[in-house]
């Protein structure tokens, strides 16, 4: 960034420099830095970025490796730099936890302390907090946790959560409900979550059976490292978990092979372990789409154990069920999943509904379809048409050029805009999200607004996306390139809202989005697909620089989607799968098929649960679009389709 420039945006923010910010706290470096530095000699400072900006990204990233040496190197240079919240969280960061990630015991306290009365009520604040209460936690300092937790605005770190349990069962409470409520995805365990099923057992709060689920919960998920730590915590004897462990392992590769250990074995289990064992054998069945699948889940409906399934191998119950058109086993399965579950999710409530449908018991069936159908999402758009509507737009919302000036003094979106314009978007969002907070509707759509004169489509989407009342769908919905998009598509053939529905999923009108596997842009297409259509439609002169202009991102992505379209028959259920996990995919899954089978249930049944839930967005995206394009009732029905069996062909498509 030119020097020019640099000096302008601090003047934007008009902040004192971080040295006066600071108050002296950058006198002293940290004795972990200090170490650090005695054996890197000055390559830190030699490796510094004379540019101030480049100098503050090395900052962030020395601060996501935790090298403290380096993170203070840089931070003494940016002394004048005008995000000093920053610069200071990132100098601090990496004190607070050690190379591999896990908390340090030797925080600085005191420097934390000062930040968070400086910052207090920002969005770095908080972020310092939920940091601060891992290594309380991990230190047993349950006085200032407990002082601090109250404080810890976003509560979503499962650690976090997990420590303020533990903090509360320490006292005499019981926690034990809430904890089997919260540990249900062994990802965000950590060393905190480990502590605190062990005490909660230690303390007769949970079972031997209790440890023995979680165990197996990590290793369904292959986590195999932490399902060994959770089974440990039970020293004196086996858990209960090694048949489960075991047939966890065979059923991963060989759900036939784990069903005849089952039934070789099953002497070893109580009536519970051996409805647990039979729903791990219908999960992973059911997630390479086997007909037995079902077969295998009804054995564990007849024998129990309900408590002991995970919450993946409840929902692939549901999902089995659907594929084999077994409407009772569907209401079954849903009436027996647990209520938390069936609860936060109108997958659940909606196929619930058809379940009642099918049983004749349509009353019924209309109170669930009712709940979820006012939902601008896929499964709200089903139940209103199962209700004998079309999909509408409900009344726009429209709001004063002077509510969105007022949007351009927000602090946080002045941070945010700031981030932005550095390609630092993780914490341009954390910025702009903070200060969405408490938002009414017509804040939102006034930010939203805002965020679309800065060109922040991304932002504008999710902006608008939050109302709940009052709502603008020409801004969750937007229609950038609008004569780029319409010429294109013309020019392949296909339907303009289902390819704003793949690019509002793919980049939400990120020009320059890249995912980590090298897609690129707008329409998200791989270097390969992109050589690979280019070729095919006598593109000579491409380059894959050429990816950046919107023209050949959408003139490509928007030829490659009509060429996998063609390929599955028009269906564009097929076709959106495709397009998330390649052509051979959908094929491969819906040969599998017994028979016709809607595209909802196709949809519901998509083994990876990425294409799953893309597919479901894509589709109910275009059904919005489309109700904006057309300005008439739509059918997401329709565009579903049906899905019917065939034999897997090969394709030429990348």
């Amino acid at each position: 960034m030119r020097k020019g420039v640099y000096r302008q945006r601090a003047r934007v923010f008009a902040l004192t420099t971080i040295a006066v910010a600071l108050s002296g706290v950058l006198i002293t470096m940290p004795a972990s830095a200090q170490k650090r530095t005695v054996s890197q000699g000055t390559a830190s400072a030699t490796m510094i970025p004379s540019d101030p900006d480049d100098a503050f990204r090395a900052l962030r990233e020395a601060a996501r490796r935790n090298d403290a040496a380096r993170a203070y190197a840089i931070s003494a240079t940016l002394v004048d730099y005008p995000m000093p919240s920053y610069v200071e969280y990132f100098r601090i960061k990496p004190q607070l936890f050690d190379a591999s990630g896990l908390a340090r015991i030797d925080a600085p306290d005191d420097e934390v302390r000062a930040f968070l009365q400086r910052y207090k009520g920002e969005a770095i604040a908080d972020r310092m907090r939920n940091d601060w209460l891992l290594v309380l936690g991990k230190r047993r300092d349950w006085a200032n946790f407990d002082a601090e937790y109250p404080r810890f605005v976003l509560k979503d770190d499962t650690q976090v959560e997990c420590y303020a349990l533990l903090s509360r069962a320490l006292k005499g409470n019981n926690v034990a409900a809430e904890a089997n409520a919260m540990l249900t995805d062994p990802r965000y365990y950590g060393e905190a979550c480990v502590d605190l099923i062990g005490y909660l057992y230690q303390s007769q709060q949970i079972t031997r059976q209790d440890v023995a689920f979680q165990a197996r919960l990590a290793l369904e998920q292959n986590f195999t490292t932490l399902a060994a730590k959770i089974a440990a915590l039970v020293p004196d004897a086996r858990v209960d978990s090694d048949t489960l462990a075991m047939v966890v392992k065979m059923a991963r590769n060989d759900p036939s092979q784990a069903a005849a250990y089952i039934n070789a074995s099953g002497g070893a289990l109580s009536r519970d372990e051996q409805g647990a064992a039979w729903g791990v054998v219908g999960q992973y069945a059911a997630k390479k789409l086997l007909p037995d699948a079902a077969g295998y889940f009804r054995r564990q409906l007849d024998l129990g154990g309900d408590q002991w399934l995970s919450t993946e191998t409840q929902e692939w119950r549901v999902r089995a069920a659907l594929r084999q058109g077994d409407w009772k086993q569907v209401q079954q399965s849903i009436e027996r999943m647990r209520p938390e579950l069936r609860g936060r999710d109108p997958a659940w409530t909606y196929w619930q509904g058809r379940a009642l449908l099918a049983a004749g018991r349509g009353a019924e069936a209309r109170q669930q379809f009712e709940s979820i159908a006012t939902g601008f999402h896929f499964y709200g758009q089903l139940a209103l048409e199962e209700l004998g509507s079309r999909i509408t737009l409900p009344p726009q919302t429209r709001v004063s050029g002077g509510d969105v000036r007022a949007m351009r003094k927000r602090a946080g979106f002045q941070r945010a805009k700031a981030f932005y314009d550095m390609d630092m978007r993780f914490e341009g969002n954390r910025e702009w999200n903070w200060e969405l907070r408490g938002m009414s509707d017509q804040e939102l759509l006034a930010a939203a607004e805002y965020a679309k004169t800065l060109s922040l489509l991304d932002r504008t989407v999710n902006t608008a996306d939050r109302t709940k009342v009052e709502h603008d769908f020409s801004l969750r919905f937007l229609m950038p390139f609008r004569d780029i998009m319409q010429r294109a598509t013309e020019d392949a053939g296909l339907d303009l809202p289902w390819a704003y529905g793949i690019i509002r999923q793919e980049s939400r009108f990120i020009m320059n989005a890249r995912s980590s596997a090298g897609a690129h842009g707008l329409m998200q297409v791989m270097p390969a697909t992109a050589k690979y259509v280019a070729r095919k439609i006598g593109m000579t002169d491409f380059s894959p620089s050429m990816m950046s202009d919107p023209n050949v991102n959408i003139l490509l992505g928007t030829s490659y989607m009509n060429m996998v379209l063609t390929d599955l028959e028009s269906s564009q259920t097929l076709a959106s799968a495709a397009y998330n996990a390649g052509p051979g995919r959908p094929k491969s899954w819906r040969s599998t098929l017994s028979g016709p089978v809607e595209g909802a249930i196709f949809a519901e049944t998509i083994p990876f649960s990425e294409t799953r839930t893309y597919v479901k967005n894509v589709l109910s995206n275009a059904t919005y679009y489309a109700a904006l394009v057309h300005g008439h009732p739509q059918s997401l029905k329709a565009r579903l389709g049906n899905v019917t069996p065939s034999s897997v062909t090969t394709t030429s498509l990348p």
